[in-house]
């Protein structure tokens, strides 16, 4: 009886430590998942202004160059 407690004392402690280095997993990867969605973001307002400036036709910087050339 002793010897089944033991093991199973054994197996609880194996699982507290699987546990807790499989949380340790989950909360890098939710940091991961927090930094990418800000990176989309960025990626997205910047898509958004890019679209409503519409094509560049090059005009303003023909605009800019001096009336020389």
């Amino acid at each position: 009886m002793e010897e089944k407690l033991i093991e199973l004392e054994t197996k609880f402690s194996y699982q507290e430590d699987l546990l807790s280095e499989l949380n340790g997993i989950v909360a890098k990867q939710q940091r991961q998942l927090d930094e990418l969605i800000s990176e989309m973001s960025g990626i997205k307002e910047q898509l958004q202004d890019a679209v409503e400036r519409g094509p560049s036709t090059g005009q303003e910087e023909q605009a800019e160059q001096p009336p020389h050339y």
